[in-house]
């Protein structure tokens, strides 16, 4: 007998929510939750934005509120994402797996998105997943090989940047 009562939620559920500051994901059909985030964590995504914007050429870096839609049931919010094909992206959000997600940690979320996410964006088949620790000032660079995630490369405050897949990335000026 059924009963009508969804148990796993679908992108419609989730687009019915009305915006409220907050971030709701859909990681295999179950709902996430995160408070609006703090001013540390909005200046790192801010400065990162502008380092991409200039070395992934034309545009194609995109910032958090936007979807990434990888499946009905699950569909996340990532601090920024760079995507490869530019026809992945629609009014709506960005369709399939793009080729960076870039994950900001605050206190609140660091656990959630180095023990759930970091293997939910693998088995998305997502290339590389990027982590940002303000309070460290450190930037780790995950790659794809199989099914999870190897680290290519990290730096540290004025560290210099040096990731195999993206040549001449620097990120100086990301601690300003």
């Amino acid at each position: 007998m059924n009963s009508g009562v969804r148990t796993k939620l679908v992108y419609e559920d989730l687009a019915s929510i009305p915006p409220d500051g907050k971030r709701y994901e859909l990681l295999d059909g179950d709902l996430h939750v995160t408070a609006a985030p703090k001013t540390r964590h909005q200046r790192a995504v801010g400065e990162l934005f502008v380092i991409l914007r200039e070395y992934f050429t034309p545009p194609k870096v995109l910032l958090a509120p936007c979807d990434v839609i990888l499946s009905e049931r699950d569909v996340v919010e990532p601090d920024l994402i760079v995507v490869k094909d530019q026809s992945q992206v629609a009014e709506h959000g960005v369709l399939g797996p793009p080729l960076v997600v870039v994950e900001v940690l605050s206190q609140e979320t660091a656990h959630f998105d180095r023990t759930v996410k970091a293997p939910f964006y693998a088995k998305h088949g997502i290339p590389h997943y990027w982590i940002v620790d303000p309070d460290d000032q450190r930037v780790e660079c995950f790659t794809l090989e199989g099914n999870t995630y190897q680290l290519a490369g990290a730096c540290a405050g004025a560290e210099t940047f040096a990731h195999p897949d993206f040549p001449d990335l620097s990120l100086a000026g990301l601690w300003k």
